[in-house]
């Protein structure tokens, strides 16, 4: 076997070794499931062997499917679907149920079977390890790791996840497990009972063997005669309760757009009443009829294959090889300086934070004190692994301490004169071979690397807030800039563990364009008397994680404020207002409500707790309409915006790969996860119904719901938008 060894100890006792070569983490690939069954039949069929231990010879147990592999393997069958429906849903179950017919023999070969699982174990990993008899756990390995993060890419888990682990702690326990993509260290598996022990990696092992020998006659609870349901089961007066309230919450949480949070329900409350082997076919017929679920195809490709190969440089120019960020600068230790100067020393990054003066910039180191005081506290982390972090950041007013750096980031506020000095200033300092990037969110590029004596070398480098929390960096490309600037830019943002997006210069680059078009919907619909609660509320139906009102507060208003200045400014007799203009105005100039900085925005706040300003009616121009818009036309109106903006950025080439449009879209600005993105949104609309409904929308309000011509070329042709530029990315 390629991926797995077999020695018999002088006991009798099989160690099966998962250590996949060439590749730093186990996954469950097409030959892997195929190796599983071949020494599951040895277990079961060798004389000599009494009983196996099952481990890994890598840091980690299993990480789980190859989705990439299965995707690709999936995407016949749903293209199949057209010609012979029924065929190939029968050979997609099938291939599905390849894996459980190997983890149901493993717990039914007669013999004892222990898990000695050494490090992270997670969807497919962790099925595997409860497919055994018994788990013992490393207890020294800080990433060990248990859990199903399945429905996080539309998915359940589909090898005996939603069967298993409610049989084992119950269906109230094992509710975050499958619903919410919960993952448990060592400590609190053994508290739960999903394993048997935990104890030092060396010994490990020796531990597991031991439980075998001890344990010849071994079974699994629910194979027992008398298995009894912990906490008792759905048909219970203990087990009910969770059926009864569990749709509901499940709706509360995902708006009814996660298929997979139902599906996993259906497949426990329909299997926990049936034997193992019916209820894994239960299991087994959600998971496929996911697999065929556009929203399941959309989130599998952009948030997990797409994002894997963005996240690893894919956007790199052919021409240029990885390099190493080691030191870098960041100018302005406001906020967003400070976020990016924590990130950068937490990737072991050294970090010379500027300010105007030496209060600022320490101030701006506090914000990492602050963080990793919490993590301390909370037991992620060390004092010692603190102090080190800390170590890395220096905070200064010294432009002097810059001469050695690989890369600047400039974060002040938005003011083109204020940006052009520190660039000087900057350059008269930094080695040559440095790149300097600006964090600007609107100002182009092009017209920022004016101020630079080698424009070359000038990149956009686009943070959003807060940016330790936040995972999307955009890079913007000037006029000028070079393959070398744009793939040291890419070093270090996959340095810190970001997921970077290079986009062409444009104001407000891509995110803003296409966020702005739904922070303006929202007020749109406020200056048209469309109610407040309302706007909010079906934006959140529509999958967006909060509302437009709430989104511009977080933002903050002053920050529009300032934008929509510049933009003037910048644009002259060229600018055209818009209804949002006297609604950010009035909200700055007249009544001081510049969003939760403040706390006096669109909402009021008292600590965490917020609600919606009551004199927001004021902006309704004709007064608040006395027949509100249905949720779903609201919902359209909001999706519909947004996604429209990103085709119009695809169409002037201001983005061309459609991976990262979609990526961009969802962590930038939390456009509809469950939608793959807003790209893949237009195409699982299909273009020409996208285009009618668009069309309908702009001639009930406005001009921002008028598609390009890239739209309506491709419902007359019946092409994709992935169709159209996948290739080419």
């Amino acid at each position: 076997m390629k991926h797995f060894t077999l020695d018999i100890d002088k006991d009798g006792i099989a160690l099966v070794t998962f250590d996949s070569p060439g590749r730093s983490m186990n996954v469950l690939s097409q030959s892997v499931v195929g190796e599983i069954a071949k020494w599951v039949a040895t277990i079961r069929e060798d004389e000599n062997i009494k009983g196996a231990v099952v481990t890994s010879g890598k840091d980690a147990f299993c990480a789980g499917a190859n989705l990439e592999e299965l995707g690709g393997k999936f995407a016949g069958f749903i293209a199949r679907m057209k010609d012979d429906e029924l065929g190939a849903k029968q050979d997609l179950f099938a291939e599905v149920f390849r894996l459980n017919t190997a983890f149901r023999n493993l717990e039914t070969c007669g013999k004892p079977v222990a898990a000695a699982v050494n490090g992270l174990a997670l969807g497919g990993g962790f099925e595997l390890a409860l497919a055994c008899h018994a788990r013992f756990v490393s207890s020294d390995n800080p990433g060990l790791k248990l859990g199903f993060p399945e429905v996080m890419v539309g998915l359940l888990p589909g090898a005996g996840g939603t069967q298993r682990v409610p049989r084992m702690i119950g269906l109230m326990n094992a509710a975050p497990l499958l619903l919410q993509a919960k993952n448990i260290k060592a400590k609190e598996a053994l508290a739960m009972g999903l394993v048997n022990a935990a104890v030092p990696g060396a010994e490990l092992v020796a531990a597991a063997k031991a439980w075998v020998l001890e344990n010849p006659k071994a079974k699994q609870p629910w194979d027992e005669s008398r298995f009894k349901f912990p906490g008792g089961g759905p048909w219970s007066a203990q087990g009910f309760p969770m059926f009864a309230g569990a749709p509901a919450m499940v709706r509360k949480e995902s708006y009814g757009n996660y298929p997979a949070m139902g599906n996993i329900l259906r497949a426990v409350y329909e299997g926990a009443q049936l034997p193992m082997d019916a209820a894994l076919r239960v299991e087994t017929r959600y998971f496929c009829a996911l697999i065929l679920n556009p929203k399941t195809q959309n989130m599998i490709r952009s948030l997990f294959i797409s994002k894997q190969a963005i996240d690893k440089g894919g956007a790199r120019p052919k021409s240029q090889k990885p390099g190493e960020i080691k030191k870098i600068g960041v100018i302005g230790a406001g906020f967003m300086g400070a976020g990016v100067a924590y990130v950068s020393a937490m990737a072991g990054i050294d970090v010379v934070l500027i300010d105007r003066d030496q209060e600022g910039a320490d101030k701006g180191k506090a914000l990492s004190e602050t963080e990793q005081a919490k993590r301390v506290k909370r037991g992620k982390t060390t004092q010692e692994k603190m102090d080190t972090i800390l170590a890395r950041i220096t905070p200064t007013t010294d432009y002097g301490k810059l001469k050695d750096v690989d890369l600047v980031i400039e974060a002040v506020f938005e003011n083109s004169e204020l940006k052009a000095k520190i660039t000087k200033m900057t350059e008269d300092v930094i080695p040559k071979t440095a790149v300097f990037g600006s964090n600007t969110s609107t100002i182009p590029i092009s017209d920022l690397a004016k101020a630079s004596s080698r424009p070359e070398n000038f990149i956009g480098v686009h943070f959003f807030s807060p940016v330790h929390k936040m995972m999307l960096v955009e890079i913007i490309k000037g006029k000028e800039t070079s393959d070398y600037a744009i793939s040291r830019a890419l070093d270090f943002v996959t340095r810190i563990k970001k997921t970077p997006i290079v986009v062409e210069d444009t104001r407000g680059f891509y995110a803003n364009r296409c966020v702005m078009r739904y922070i303006n919907e929202g007020m749109n619909m406020l200056s048209e008397g469309v109610k407040p609660a309302l706007i909010e509320n079906a934006a959140r139906m529509a999958g967006m994680p909060v509302g437009p009102l709430s989104l511009q507060d977080e933002v903050a208003i002053d920050l529009a404020y300032k934008i929509l200045s510049q933009t003037r400014a910048d644009m002259g007799n060229r600018y055209t207002p818009g209804k949002i203009d006297p609604i950010i105005n009035a909200m700055i100039e007249k009544h001081d409500r510049q969003g939760r900085k403040n706390q006096k925005g669109f909402y009021d706040y008292k600590g965490r707790e917020k609600s919606l300003w009551p004199e927001l009616g004021q902006f309704a121009v004709n007064g608040i309409l006395p027949n509100q818009p249905s949720a779903e036309e609201i919902k359209d109106r909001i999706l519909y915006a947004q996604a429209i903006e990103a085709a119009r950025t695809m169409a002037e080439g201001i983005i061309s790969d459609p991976r990262e449009a979609d990526l961009g879209s969802i962590f930038g600005w939390g456009f509809a996860p469950y939608t793959g993105g807003a790209i893949s949104f237009i195409d699982m609309v299909g273009a020409a119904k996208f285009v009618a409904r668009a069309d309908k929308l702009r001639d009930v309000y406005g001009d921002q719901f008028e598609v390009p011509q890239l739209l309506r070329d491709l419902a007359s042709s019946g092409e994709t938008l992935y169709e159209k530029f996948g290739k080419a990315a």
